[in-house]
C-alpha cells in the first residue's frame, strides 16, 4: 500500500488485482471451490452487475441467478480482462463507485478476498498492517456483522481486539446479546475473517458458546 492517501478499498483492490495476475486462474482461494478465476468473476459481476447484487447480499431466492451471472462473467472473458476490471473497479454509473459507499461496501469486501487468495498460497503468513488500517477494519465490523448471522454462533457474541492497550475505548464490540455468549478476540483482522465466516483461517481466540 504505497499510497497511504488513498482510500483502503482501492490500495486493496490494486493489490488484489496484482496478486491474481501473478498467481494466474487456477490457484486455490480460501471459498470453498472457488478458484482465482471464480474469485475474479465474483467481484467483476458485484462491480459491473446491478442485477446480480440482491443474491450476492442476500442470498435466497435471488442467489441462483446471481450463480448465473458470475458463471457468465467466469467464462466469457479471459482471465486477463477479468483482472484488469477487478482492477478498475465499478464504472463511474455504479453507486459503489461513489467514494461514500465504496468505503463502506468495498474496503471490508477487498480486504477480505485479498486475504482468501494470499492465505490459500503455501508459505502465507499474517501482514502488518498499520494502527489506522487496523482502525479502519474495526469500524467496519458492525456493519459487516449485521448480514452475517449465519456465520455466527448462536446467542451472545462479543469481539475484542488485542492489538491495543487493554481498557483502551471501543476496543470490545457487542455484536449481539443472549446466552450462551462467545467471545472472539484478535487484531482486526483476524477478527473480520472470522465473522466473515473464514473462521480456519483466521488466528483468534475463541471462547465460550
Amino acid at each position: 500500500m504505497s499510497n497511504s492517501s488513498a482510500p483502503l478499498s482501492r490500495t486493496e483492490r490494486a493489490a488484489l488485482a496484482d496478486l491474481l495476475e501473478q498467481l494466474g486462474p487456477e490457484q486455490p482461494t480460501c471459498c470453498e471451490g472457488w478458484t482465482t478465476r471464480h474469485l475474479a468473476a465474483h467481484l467483476v459481476a458485484r462491480d459491473r452487475r446491478p442485477d446480480a447484487m440482491p443474491g450476492l447480499a442476500l442470498g435466497g431466492p435471488f442467489a441462483a441467478w446471481s450463480r448465473r451471472v458470475e458463471a457468465r462473467t467466469r467464462t466469457g472473458r479471459d482471465f486477463g480482462r477479468l483482472v484488469q476490471e477487478v482492477r478498475s473497479g465499478p464504472p463511474a454509473w455504479a453507486p459503489t463507485a461513489w467514494p461514500a459507499l465504496d468505503r463502506l461496501l468495498n474496503t471490508a469486501e477487498m480486504v477480505i478476498h485479498h486475504e482468501d487468495v494470499r492465505r490459500a498460497q503455501p508459505g502465507w503468513s499474517p501482514r502488518e498492517l498499520a494502527r489506522e488500517v487496523q482502525d479502519q477494519l474495526w469500524s467496519s465490523l458492525p456493519f459487516l456483522a449485521r448480514g452475517r448471522d449465519a456465520s455466527r454462533p448462536a446467542g451472545g457474541f462479543v469481539v475484542r481486539r488485542d492489538d491495543v492497550p487493554a481498557g483502551t475505548p471501543g476496543a470490545e464490540l457487542r455484536l449481539r446479546e443472549g446466552e450462551p455468549l462467545t467471545t472472539v478476540v484478535g487484531a482486526p483482522l483476524e477478527v473480520l475473517l472470522w465473522v466473515s465466516g473464514r473462521r480456519e483461517f483466521a488466528r483468534v481466540e475463541v471462547t465460550g458458546g
